[in-house]
């Protein structure tokens, strides 16, 4: 097994797959933990839908860069269903599901009427569950994908405080003259950037479980947020390049197997937390 790990990470695409890979796992468990503490867990959900949607459009405009049309229409999404999700009339969970269903039901839609290929059905699956696109990305795409992580670690960092406040205390964060909606929008759209960019790991059906599992993983075993915080980090790299490489020897899906990897991650620390409660 070993030599056969030296022989594939002999060639660069596997190696751009592992930095992307780790890339993205950190930041998507950065943002978890404050998404699932404030019960927005199916952010990434909805956001995810409309990536997939997103993503249809520009394959039938034929962008040779769709990156550059699908980050800005999930950005705005996520501003729009911020500014949605505070109206009084549509509730957060009623707009999450309704830009998400429509995102998800329009993509498909012209992904049928505007066919691209010869396998629909494939083309469709790879996108929603993730593909092996992500052992044949460029240089360049690990180039933008480092940039995009290094803003999202660097606004995280900057931001962490007034995140802190905003996760646990929103109400009296807002009454002490905090502008929460500005730290909201920051979580949105950091939320969105992540989510085009686990696209080509996971799918955009398993992107949930990037954010969700390491956060529900790490407050298994500590209590406070930075602990958390680390811990879900650690927990979620170590899941992303076991899950890579297992999917690497054994030849299944990339997403799945890190999702999997993830899962089981998530029981170990369940039994590690009871153990721990019961000294």
């Amino acid at each position: 097994m070993i030599d056969k790990l030296v022989f594939y990470f002999q060639y660069p695409f596997v190696r751009y797959a592992l930095i992307v890979g780790v890339l993205i796992a950190l930041c998507s468990s950065l943002l978890g933990v404050t998404l699932v503490l404030k019960r927005f867990s199916f952010i990434g959900d909805g956001l995810s839908h409309v990536a997939f949607g997103a993503m249809a459009v520009a394959s039938v405009l034929n962008l040779t860069n769709n990156m550059l049309f699908i980050l800005p229409v999930t950005v705005l999404c996520a501003i729009l269903l911020l500014r949605t999700g505070q109206n009084t009339k549509i509730k957060g969970d009623a707009a999450i599901a309704m830009i998400s269903v429509g995102a998800l039901a329009i993509g498909y839609l012209l992904m049928n009427i505007f066919s691209t290929g010869p396998n629909l059905s494939g083309d469709v699956c790879s996108t929603l569950f993730g593909s092996t696109s992500i052992l044949t990305i460029t240089s360049e795409q690990v180039k933008l994908c480092g940039v995009l992580s290094v803003i999202v670690v660097v606004l995280f960092i900057m931001f962490y405080n007034k995140i802190f406040c905003v996760t646990f205390d929103e109400t009296f964060a807002k009454a002490t003259g905090m502008k929460t909606q500005i730290y909201n929008l920051i979580i949105a759209v950091i939320t969105a950037v992540i989510i085009v960019l686990a696209m080509n790991l996971v799918g955009s059906l398993l992107i949930s479980a990037l954010i969700i599992f390491p956060a529900l993983s790490a407050m298994r075993i500590f209590k406070t947020f930075f602990s958390v915080t680390v811990c879900s980090v650690i927990i979620s790299v170590i899941c992303a390049m076991a899950g890579i490489v297992m999917s690497i020897l054994a030849g299944t899906p990339v997403g799945s197997t890190i999702v999997a990897t993830d899962i089981a991650a998530f029981f170990i620390s369940s039994i590690i937390g009871k153990a721990a409660g019961r000294i």
